[in-house]
């Protein structure tokens, strides 16, 4: 275990010359001082461009890219229910800086993307969430990425860099190994856990469909302040994400994606062979950094020690205080240093 007072000074080096490598490798530690701080309450947030779109073979991908053409690509990959432009806000001018290409997309039923075909299946299924990943590298002819995410852009990172390493140069992943085992999904958490996946259960239900569609706002507020309980977020900050729920198909993956998730519902055709894989819960081989809030409402933190097995290339875990379940909007300074020492690993 490396000591607070060395840790704090490494930390402060790889936000400042963007190269890190002072974390043992596998060790799990407290990210504290500068990188920890995150940016004050109310900052503006940074212009992150225009709205771009581009095609894949099942979606219109809405997206926005930042910093310099030729750069280094990261790919930044928000979850539910936040938004892409308040994740990342921060840290996409922040690795711009650095060099950095950022493109940051919005995931299937969010913002301005949207379906090609009326007929395609709605899912919010974690092979898709993958699969729409590698489909928006080919169409950006992106031939390797770092991948940075949490929640369901967590999940989609670790599933495109288990079935598709050859496409990823190194991943930051917050909450761990998010590849879900469906063949356990009937078997129960603890108590404690559970009662935070409380909406899991909600959207099993068609009380729980209505109630997504009737109250995207209220339901959201809901989760947000529980799934980061010390995160003074603005009124102006939840507004810019309530305008993603607005998508036409939000609802129908958002469902999907839940039911699937505990074995209720079955997952589309055109990915089975895709969830087939994942099944075997494979292990991620390239260079790997997670992060775990230390206030995160619903995934409580840990030392990292229980899903270690499945990184077999080079890891590190880092403990963030004061970070909830949106970590790179409430921490950014740590969540941008993590991808700066996840680059230098490689």
């Amino acid at each position: 275990m490396i000591g607070r007072r060395r840790l704090t000074q490494a930390m402060t080096a790889t936000v400042a010359v963007g190269a890190s490598g002072l974390f043992g490798e596998g060790q799990a530690s407290a990210l504290t001082g500068a990188a920890a701080a995150g940016s004050p309450r109310g900052r503006a947030a940074h212009d992150l461009g225009p709205v771009r779109s581009i095609r894949t073979d099942v979606l219109d991908i809405a997206y926005h890219e930042v910093g310099p053409t030729g750069g280094k690509p990261v790919i930044l990959l928000h979850g539910w229910p936040f938004s892409p432009v308040g994740s990342y806000a921060e840290v996409a001018p922040a690795l711009a800086r650095r060099g950095y290409r950022c493109y940051i997309p919005y995931l299937r039923g969010h913002g301005e993307t949207r379906f090609l075909r009326e007929g395609t299946f709605r899912s919010g299924q974690q092979a898709a969430l993958g699969a729409d990943l590698v489909a928006f590298m080919d169409a950006l002819r992106v031939r390797r990425a770092l991948f940075a995410g949490y929640d369901w852009g967590g999940r989609a990172g670790d599933v495109a860099a288990a079935l598709w390493p050859e496409r990823c140069t190194g991943l930051v992943s917050v909450n761990g190994y998010l590849i879900q085992n469906l063949a356990v999904a009937q078997e129960p958490l603890p108590p404690a856990i559970e009662s935070g996946l409380w909406y899991f259960f909600y959207f099993l239900t068609e009380r729980g469909r209505k109630g997504l569609q009737r109250n995207r706002e209220d339901l959201a507020r809901v989760v947000w302040r529980r799934n980061s309980p010390e995160w003074q977020f603005t009124d102006a900050e939840f507004a810019q994400a309530a305008e993603l729920w607005t998508n036409p198909d939000y609802v129908d993956v958002v469902i999907h994606s839940y039911r699937h998730r505990l074995a209720a519902a079955p997952g589309a055709p055109r990915y089975a062979d895709l969830e087939r894989r994942l099944l075997d819960q494979p292990k991620i081989t390239v260079p790997t950094v997670t992060l775990d809030g230390q206030a995160d409402g619903v995934t409580p933190w840990t030392d990292g020690s229980a899903y270690a097995a499945h990184f077999s290339g080079p890891w590190t875990h880092h403990v963030v205080p004061g970070a909830g379940h949106d970590l790179p909007q409430e921490r950014p300074d740590a969540f941008t240093a993590a991808i700066l020492e996840v680059d230098a690993m490689g």
